[in-house]
């Protein structure tokens, strides 16, 4: 496995993984988490596919300007970042977050250079709304308040609030009972790389976001995974794809918490090589199935 860089048209210079040879294959973190997270999958996927993961602007060992916090300008980030690296039909497997960065690509770039899609738990609405009819936000996954996530970010963006123990506050109910303290403390500090006043901009701008325009006008083959064991109810993951033409839907069972791609690596990367294979297979149509 290597490091590389390229740098955006705003002068900030991002930081990659990269391994193997075949098929490009992009992984794209969620909030405040790095590249060096996907570990597992870089080493298994590796194997077959030329794989890269990148750390967004301020993450892991990417430069950390002062701006630019926001799900658009990290989706160009993205884009400029597979253009410079020449990435071509590309497998796009996101988490949390990066799936609203990915959703934020389609919505600008139409999808430009995507073959097919991985998206692991993340609702289309973070925020439920008063005025939604009875049952909406269970529907859709949307499990925050705005006032319960102002608080956490104005916590955030305080210089004199503990933002470490916060963190590891939030990033807690993320994991099953099963995970060892060691992994945990390794998150932590990896999503503490991140500073807080930016996690915070960052943290506000992804909850307010609402994609469910954007889900219907996805039209590659499409993974939509959620965890029986994470904080972000399965419903919502039923919900995208549903919304999603022809996209496929697996329940992850075993050690499936928000990080499942960390505890229980085998049977994530599986169900995406049963994804793909089913793709090549079928040339690209992949029913939606539970």
């Amino acid at each position: 496995m290597s490091s590389g860089h390229v740098t955006t048209n705003d002068g900030v210079r991002l930081h990659y993984l990269e391994a193997g040879s075949g098929p490009d294959m992009l992984f794209v973190p969620g909030w405040s988490q790095t590249a060096a997270q996907w570990r597992y999958q870089i080493a298994d996927f590796a194997r077959t596919h030329h794989v890269v993961a990148l750390d967004h602007r301020g993450h892991g060992d990417s430069q950390k300007p002062d701006h630019g916090y926001r799900l658009a300008r990290l989706s160009m980030d993205v884009h400029q970042l597979v253009q410079a690296l020449d990435l071509t039909e590309v497998i796009w497997v996101a988490h949390s977050a990066g799936c609203g960065v990915t959703w934020s690509y389609w919505d600008l770039f139409a999808g430009e250079r995507v073959a097919r899609l991985v998206l692991f738990d993340e609702p289309a609405v973070l925020i439920h709304q008063p005025y939604w009819p009875s049952g909406l936000a269970d529907r859709l996954g949307a499990l925050y308040g705005l006032e319960e996530i102002a608080g956490v970010v104005a916590k955030l963006r305080d210089p004199g609030f503990d933002a470490q123990a916060l963190t590891a506050e939030f990033l807690d109910p993320m994991w099953t009972p099963a995970a060892s303290e060691e992994d945990r403390r390794w998150v932590l500090t990896q999503n503490l790389r991140l500073p807080r006043e930016y996690a915070g901009r960052l943290l506000l701008d992804n909850v307010v976001q609402d994609w469910r325009d954007v889900l219907p006008r996805i039209d590659v083959p499409t993974l939509v995974m959620g965890g029986e064991d994470s904080i972000i109810p399965t419903s919502s993951a039923r919900s995208t794809a549903e919304s999603i033409p022809g996209a496929r839907l697996r329940i992850l069972r075993d050690h499936s918490s928000h990080f499942a791609f960390w505890e229980n690596p085998a049977e994530f990367n599986g169900e995406i090589r049963a994804f793909l294979d089913a793709t090549d297979r079928s040339g690209g149509d992949c029913a939606a199935t539970a």
